[in-house]
């Protein structure tokens, strides 16, 4: 197998060479000190001492590279309680407080900014999105399977409804959202797609 295609990455890839885990660690301390705007695929290859081909074999633009930080400083799993309305709080509470308490929602934000006048930034963006949307699904077919929501109830487009309260949160600054404002836009989801009883 080439070892150029063995190697490369995707952006949801969750192991990395050496190489590039330095890399990665050279992008954070990068953007930790030059912030979105001094950060630039030079400035980490020289951060890293590697090539910029090396760099971008594994990531086809600076959005890319920028995800996979992101990801990083994520810290938070998809809740698995029981109850799709404490699933949907517990999530967006443990997303929005990790944008407002870390790096990552300053990361995103710019982003999602980038995405809008860069077609590589958007595609990246696009493929980060579909795989955030399969993986908060998971929540809905969970609940599904418990006999909570209706068969006919759509993960990808539940998890659109979830996903796009967070970033216009992200996008307008209000990471600051309460336990009791969560846990109301959580019930009118649930409620939305809840399965109904016999008639």
């Amino acid at each position: 197998m080439d070892k150029e295609n063995e190697t490369r990455r995707s952006i949801g890839a969750r192991r990395n060479p050496a190489s590039a885990e330095a890399i990665l660690e050279a992008a954070e301390a990068v953007l930790a000190e030059a912030g979105h705007a001094g950060f630039s695929i030079e400035a980490v290859a020289r951060r890293a001492r590697a090539g910029k081909p090396t760099i971008y074999r594994w990531w086809p633009s600076k959005t890319a590279l920028l995800l996979d930080v992101y990801q990083r400083q994520k810290r938070f799993a998809y809740p698995d309680t029981g109850n799709i309305e404490e699933d949907i709080a517990a999530f967006l509470h443990a997303l929005l407080a990790n944008w407002r308490n870390t790096a990552s929602g300053p990361i995103f934000r710019s982003i999602i900014a980038e995405a809008q006048s860069d077609e590589n930034a958007a595609k990246a963006l696009a493929a980060y999105a579909a795989d955030r949307r399969t993986q908060t699904g998971t929540m809905i077919e969970r609940a599904k399977a418990r006999g909570e929501v209706a068969a006919d109830a759509d993960p990808a487009t539940i998890a659109d409804l979830v996903s796009s309260f967070a970033w216009s949160h992200l996008l307008t600054g209000r990471l600051d959202a309460n336990e009791t404002k969560l846990k109301a836009v959580a019930r009118l989801i649930a409620q939305g797609i809840e399965k109904k009883g016999d008639t």
